[in-house]
């Protein structure tokens, strides 16, 4: 019971700050989502020509939380999990595919574009979609479809995915919540993806473990969420 109320009280401090994470993220309606091409141009700008030759190849699919959002370049969740992979024996190469600001929509708007920019079919796609969709309040149904396309097109192309879910701050109302929550293992059971729940498992309501905005992970932050999501990535990896 004290468990659940310090989750409530995280959430209730992350319902008083979306407002002001949709100014800081440049999520508001008014400004579009970055245009396909560029998105993916951006967002595999740390891909190298090639991937080594026995190295897993890894894309993170995502928004702000996997851009590296106000972060240095090797902070960010990419270049962290891909060193955290080697610490625990996984040679792999970790892409960082995040555009920060992307809704659902953008991010299935660019998804073809980027897959096809890689040097070769991903191993494994982490996806990371939705809170922006529910930071802005659009409908769980329109995120359900697109994260429903998004993971359609990584089937149809072979490529394994792990989900890394979100769920409604409080402040949307328990109406919203009922039918945003249960996106992510929903469709992670549809698609038999791997399923990491909450991808702020851990950071959420602590400060010395976020950006002053109080919702993106610092550099400390990073590290608390690849320390628990690496072991799940390096298990989908196995042969």
């Amino acid at each position: 019971m004290k468990k659940e109320r310090s989750l409530a009280g995280r959430w209730l401090q992350y319902g008083a700050l979306a407002l002001f994470v949709q100014l800081a993220s440049g999520c508001s309606d008014r400004a579009p989502p970055p245009p396909p091409a560029n998105a993916a141009q951006a967002a595999d700008r740390d891909a190298p020509a090639a991937p080594v030759s026995d190295a897993r190849l890894v894309v993170a699919f995502g928004d702000s939380l996997y851009a590296g959002y106000n972060l240095d370049r090797d902070k960010g969740l990419a270049p962290v999990l891909e060193q955290a992979l080697k610490a625990r024996g996984v040679k792999a190469r970790v892409v960082n595919a995040g555009v920060s600001g992307d809704t659902t929509a953008a991010g299935l708007a660019r998804l073809a574009f980027t897959l096809d920019g890689l040097p070769r079919k991903p191993d494994l796609m982490l996806v990371g979609l939705g809170g922006n969709d529910m930071l802005r309040g659009l409908p769980p149904q329109e995120t359900r479809a697109n994260l429903d396309a998004i993971l359609a097109e990584a089937k149809a192309r072979g490529i394994q995915v792990m989900l890394t879910g979100m769920l409604a701050s409080p402040n949307m109302g328990a109406d919203y919540a009922a039918a945003f929550d249960p996106i992510y293992p929903e469709l992670a059971r549809k698609y038999g993806a791997a399923l990491y729940p909450f991808m702020l498992d851990g950071v959420l309501g602590k400060r010395a473990l976020l950006l002053p905005d109080g919702i993106h992970p610092n550099d400390a932050g990073v590290t608390v969420i690849v320390g628990k999501l690496a072991p799940r990535v390096a298990e989908a990896l196995k042969p």
